[in-house]
C-alpha cells in the first residue's frame, strides 16, 4: 500500500508542567523536550510504522530546525522527495504544554508550512491521500481536487472549507470540538465520518447514521500529543486494507491509545506489531 500525505512539518517544543496555565498564569517547574511533529509529518510516519509506503509533500525552512523536524521521518523510511526547502521562511514550530495527565495546550507558528502552495503539489495524486488543515486551505483543496483515489480529510484544526471538499472526502476524521464546528455539513456527502471521543473511543457515521463504534484499550496516558494523528493514520491503513468499520475503529483506537502512553508526537507513534499486540492482549 502506498499513501500520499500532504501536510505540515514542525519541530515541537514540549514543556511538561505540573499543570496547564490559566489565562495570565505563569507555571514554573517544567521540563523541556524537542520532538519532530506537525500533523502531516506525524500522520506520514504513523502510516509508515503501520506498514504503508508513504510519500510526504510539505515544506521546511533552510535552518537548523529542519534537520530535527525530518529526522525521524528520514530514519523511518518516509519518502521525502516532495519536501521542499524554503529559503526565506523558518521551519514550523509548535509550542506545547503538557500536564501530568497527558492533557495539552498547543500554539503553532506555521513558518514554511504557510508557503506550501498548489504549485508544489503533483499534477495528479494517484495514491490514497491524507490531508489536514495545518496548510493553507487552498492548498488542501487543490490536493483533494487532484486526487484520483481514496481521500481522507482530517479537519484539524477546524477552519472553513468548501462543501465540495467535504463531499469529495471518502473519510472525514474530527474530534468532538471539530464536529461541533462543522455540524451537519460533515454528513452531506456519501463518505464515512469518524468522530474521536478521547478516552471514550470513536464512532463512525455514514449519511448521518451510526455504523460502528469502538472503545480504546485501557492505558496510562502520559502525553496526548500525536495520539489523534496515530488514530488518523491507523483508520486509513485499516480501511484501505479492507477491515470492516468496527474492526478498523478498534485498530485506530488502539494506535491512538498507545501513542498517548509515551511523550512526544513522533517518538510515541506505535508500530504495527505493538498495535496488534495490545488488541490481542499478548
Amino acid at each position: 500500500m502506498r499513501i500520499t500525505v500532504v501536510g505540515s512539518i514542525n519541530l515541537d517544543l514540549v514543556a511538561s508542567a505540573p499543570h496547564l496555565p490559566r489565562a495570565g498564569e505563569t507555571v514554573t517547574g517544567a521540563t523541556l523536550a524537542r520532538h519532530p511533529g506537525g500533523k502531516g509529518a506525524n500522520q506520514a510516519l504513523a502510516a509508515r510504522r503501520l506498514g504503508a509506503e508513504v510519500c510526504l509533500v510539505g515544506r521546511v525552512g533552510d535552518d537548523a530546525m529542519a534537520g530535527e523536524a525530518i529526522a525521524l521521518l528520514d530514519a523511518g523510511g518516509v519518502d521525502l522527495s516532495e519536501v521542499d526547502v524554503d529559503p526565506a521562511a523558518p521551519t514550523g514550530v509548535a509550542l506545547i504544554a503538557v500536564d501530568p495527565s497527558g492533557e495539552n495546550q498547543i500554539v503553532v507558528a506555521a513558518g514554511a508550512n504557510h508557503f506550501v502552495t498548489p504549485e508544489q503539489l503533483p499534477a495528479r495524486i494517484e495514491a490514497p491521500l491524507i490531508v489536514q488543515l495545518e496548510l493553507p486551505v487552498e492548498t488542501v483543496e487543490a490536493a483533494v481536487g487532484r486526487a484520483t483515489d481514496f481521500v481522507c480529510v482530517n479537519l484539524a484544526p477546524a477552519a472553513p472549507v468548501s462543501d465540495q471538499l467535504l463531499r469529495r472526502a471518502d473519510l472525514i476524521v474530527v474530534n468532538e470540538t471539530e464536529a461541533a464546528f462543522y455540524g451537519d455539513l460533515l454528513h452531506h456527502g456519501g463518505g464515512r465520518v469518524v468522530t474521536t471521543l478521547g478516552s471514550r473511543g470513536a464512532v463512525m457515521h455514514q449519511r448521518g447514521a451510526e455504523i460502528a463504534r469502538a472503545a480504546p484499550p485501557k492505558v496510562r496516558a502520559v502525553d496526548a500529543t500525536g495520539a489523534g494523528d496515530a488514530f488518523v493514520a491507523a483508520i486509513c491503513v485499516a480501511l484501505l486494507e479492507g477491515m470492516e468499520p468496527e474492526a478498523a475503529l478498534g485498530f485506530a483506537c488502539a494506535a491512538g491509545a498507545l501513542a498517548a502512553t509515551r511523550p512526544g508526537a513522533q517518538p510515541s507513534l506505535p508500530t504495527r506489531s505493538e498495535v496488534e499486540a495490545i488488541i490481542t492482549g499478548s
